[in-house]
């Protein structure tokens, strides 16, 4: 032998008709795959290394066909997604978090430029499927059931479909053309989508249609309402109204002087929207305080940036004229606002209201089975099917955060369900791998690389219209960009294992097929456990 370790004893053994000394190991290597914390956090359940893999090597297409395998809308997600991803990523324990929602971005649009189209469905199933509403949760079932070979019709009351993407999210987040593109995508796949149709008898459409089973995605598309007193006001809208209508391409009088009642990312939308309708003065009222507002934090920076102030721990008491009237407030040992008795006059020519959104589910109220939560969310199994066998529910019409990637996800997962239902078949779900969190890596391997910005228009010139705020990367810095990802828990071909290895029990299979461990040779030692920078490798007891 050329390695020797304490707790071997070399026994005779015979190789290949031959004898040799071999040895007797109380554990042995194996190859592993473990769960990295991205894909583990990925409302869409997207496997964002196996993505971010293909981007460094350059193969572009394919990168973004193992993305649209789970996600069919890279461009808008690269955009909006609050990438819970990257608040989990490892390489933030080394220098900064992968941009994952960058390179999302840079995949999503260059597919867009290069006219890249989803494989054909395959043979169809016979069966249909009624989607109701065409925001992202609509759209992921849509897709997903398309490729699963069924039929599809979504029917939405907007007059164009996106839902909340369109109509909530201002243009210089997300472009209607970026949108439009991703869309039609879909439709490409013979996804039906008929828009200006409200649904007002599900069961009704669902029998005359003939469809086999239904998926509820209505968004949230009305606002709570709050009681101001006034007695010469101004005009009070609520902030979905508003952003609709400007995203419907009018232009509300709004004065010169803005106050938004809220402290949520719709409320930095619309004062940021209001920004850049001309209002000179744009205010945030908000009851809490910063680290109690449900916005994200880089929404609350953004909207600072272009000019929004955002007054905390103050509640609005009337609205008379130019004049808003506000308390303020202090926080109770439990961490609530309480009134202080202490007002403040504040100047406003609108106020705008954002304190939340529900659903309209008037709709389904008749449907037998169907039960609601007081908030008046469905209430729905863990296949997301409601108490009506066939009819199911997703996005924001059942309990979860109100984000595009959850109600992508709740697409995407209804989906399964659905067609396991039609065809009349359980789905098993398999046992997810051990998540490989940094404790488990060795990180010797991996330099500091400083991750790649997105460029951005200067604050003042964002104002003076609804061009598109945050740029995408360029090819060299998304694969630069991608190159950063630590492979976390699965095999990266670093070569550290061959090279660690005494006994040469380590065999090179060549690109892309990894390697396999000669047990004959292997001592058990451990070496090339203890480098591997990723942690794909694990020891094992030796089977008895």
């Amino acid at each position: 032998m050329t390695g020797s370790h304490p707790d071997i004893t070399p026994l005779p053994d015979l190789v290949h008709g031959r004898s040799r000394a071999g040895p007797v190991r109380d554990r042995r290597p194996v190859y592993v795959d473990l769960l990295p914390p991205c894909n583990a956090g990925c409302p869409a359940g997207e496997n964002i290394q196996a993505w971010l893999s293909h981007t460094q090597a350059g193969d572009h297409e394919l990168a973004w066909r193992q993305l649209v395998a789970d996600n069919p809308l890279p461009a808008i997600h690269g955009r909006v997604c609050y990438h819970p991803c990257e608040s989990v990523c490892n390489r933030a324990n080394l220098d900064s978090a992968v941009s994952v929602h960058s390179v999302e971005r840079f995949l999503g649009d260059l597919a867009l430029e290069r006219g890249w189209q989803c494989d054909p469905p395959p043979a169809r199933s016979g069966q249909r499927v009624l989607v109701i509403g065409s925001g992202p949760s609509g759209l992921s079932a849509a897709y997903h059931l398309a490729r699963l070979g069924h039929e599809v019709e979504i029917r939405d009351a907007g007059a164009e479909p996106g839902g909340m993407m369109r109509y909530g999210i201002p243009a210089y987040r997300m472009p209607r053309d970026v949108l439009d593109g991703e869309v039609a995508r879909i439709v490409a796949l013979g996804v039906l989508v008929t828009c200006g149709h409200r649904v007002e008898d599900l069961v009704a459409e669902r029998d005359e249609g003939g469809f086999g089973a239904v998926f509820v995605a209505v968004g949230a598309h009305l606002s709570k309402r709050v009681e101001i007193p006034a007695r010469d006001a101004g005009p009070i809208v609520d902030a979905v109204s508003f952003l609709r209508s400007v995203a419907s391409g009018e232009r509300p009088v709004i004065g010169r002087r803005v106050a938004v009642y809220g402290g949520g990312n719709t409320a930095m939308d619309a004062a940021r929207v209001a920004r850049r309708l001309g209002a000179e003065e744009t205010l945030i009222v908000y009851r809490r305080t910063r680290e109690q507002m449900p916005a994200h934090e880089e929404e609350a920076q953004d909207a600072e940036r272009e000019g929004v102030r955002i007054n905390w721990l103050r509640t609005i008491t009337a609205f008379e004229g130019p004049e808003l009237q506000v308390e303020v407030m202090d926080l109770d040992e439990a961490g609530f606002p309480q009134p202080t008795g202490r007002f403040e006059t504040l100047a406003a020519d609108t106020v705008i209201l954002a304190l939340g959104q529900e659903t309209d589910t008037a709709f389904m109220r008749g449907v037998p089975g169907i039960e609601f939560d007081p908030d008046g969310t469905g209430q729905v199994s863990a296949s997301l099917m409601t108490g009506c066998p066939g009819v199911f529910a997703g996005g924001d019409m059942v309990p979860s955060e109100r984000t595009v990637t959850v109600g992508v996800g709740h697409g995407k997962k209804a989906a399964r369900h659905i067609d396991a239902w039609l065809r009349g078949s359980d789905i098993v779900g398999a046992r997810k791998h051990d998540t490989a969190s940094f404790d488990k890596l060795h990180p010797w391997f991996f330099g500091d690389a400083d991750r790649r910005q997105q460029p951005e228009l200067a604050p003042q010139r964002r104002v003076t219209g609804f061009a598109e705020v945050v740029g995408g990367l360029s090819v060299e810095q998304a694969g630069f960009e991608a190159g950063r990802c630590l492979s976390c828990g699965n095999c990266c071909e670093c070569d550290g294992c061959v090279g660690a290895c005494p006994e040469d029990a380590v065999i090179k299979l060549g690109p892309g097929h990894r390697y396999r461990f000669e047990y004959d040779r292997c001592t058990g030692c451990g070496a090339c456990f203890e480098q591997c920078p990723v942690h794909a490798i694990e020891m094992f007891p030796e089977p008895v």
